[in-house]
């Protein structure tokens, strides 16, 4: 489902049953261009340890490719996992 910021505004409690409830996430728009998200809290978590995981596993075989090349000029996973997320 796709609202506005004003509709959103107007029927906010509506848009939280449907993303709880329904599971039904809402787009809310501002003139015209998608901005936001509206999503049940347990489907946000879930999507934050899905992109968790996925960069946990990223960086490993980041590291472990780092390793096979030698370590020359390498930096540590901390290392790295801090650079990308002041890359940020």
């Amino acid at each position: 489902m796709t609202e506005s910021m004003a509709e959103v505004r107007k029927h906010l409690a509506d848009a939280i049953d449907r993303a709880r409830r329904d599971e039904t996430p809402t787009i809310i728009t501002r003139r015209g261009k998608s901005e936001a998200v509206l999503v049940d809290i347990d489907e946000y978590r879930r999507l934050r340890e899905v992109d968790e995981r996925y960069e946990d596993e990223w960086l490993n075989r980041l590291a472990d490719q780092a390793e096979a090349e030698g370590t020359e000029g390498s930096v540590s996973l901390e290392e790295m996992a801090a650079l990308l997320r002041s890359a940020n």
